[in-house]
């Protein structure tokens, strides 16, 4: 015997049909079932593309400041390191905390192969600040290395990219010119 079509078995199958049917917040949900990848995709594609830039930036500086020592301006002048770090900072863009967060370090060799520097990430993946500044003299092999340890967000929630290199949380961004210094006027280089 069929029911009868206001039984509240007819009206739930009724109801049924026309939910599935009904196809309006369809969109809303998936949209809301993908947005938080798409997002956090999103932002660190973003966060990608300003670490590349700032240590691009970085790079530039670092190119600008060594020709300063290899051509003897910053001996000839006598900058102290604070000085040095003054003329980068006049280089660096608004992307960087340059009193505060930028470090300088110069060293001088006798030769190329001599020229190691230390690392700059400890074991324990602490930053090692300690920083010298030494332009060396006409022909020396002098290494100039700048640091920024640049404050990553998106790409430490929980996903598989992890752009940090140091405990804290932060990359640190390096950038690096090694050269000969020039004679100075006294001659050519042995």
């Amino acid at each position: 015997m069929p029911s009868s079509p206001d039984t509240p078995a007819a009206i739930v199958r009724r109801k049924a049909r026309c939910f599935r049917r009904d196809r309006r917040g369809s969109a809303a949900v998936e949209f809301a079932l993908v947005a938080p990848v798409f997002f956090g995709l999103l932002f660190a594609i973003i966060e990608a593309a300003l670490v590349f830039f700032a240590s691009q930036t970085l790079e530039t500086a670092t190119q600008d400041v060594a020709r300063l020592v290899m051509t003897g301006q910053a001996q000839g002048i006598g900058y102290t390191q604070s000085q040095f770090k003054d003329q980068v900072c006049s280089r660096i863009s608004a992307l960087f905390d340059c009193q505060n967060g930028i470090y300088v370090d110069v060293e001088s060799f006798p030769s190329f192969d001599k020229a190691i520097p230390p690392d700059a990430i400890d074991p324990n993946k602490q930053f090692v600040t300690t920083m010298q500044y030494k332009p060396g003299q006409a022909c020396d092999v002098v290494l100039v290395r700048l640091f920024y340890q640049w404050p990553v967000f998106v790409t430490r929630l929980g996903y598989d990219y992890d752009m940090s290199n140091l405990g804290n949380g932060k990359r640190l961004l390096t950038a690096t010119a090694a050269f000969r210094n020039e004679p100075f006027g006294s001659g050519a280089c042995p």
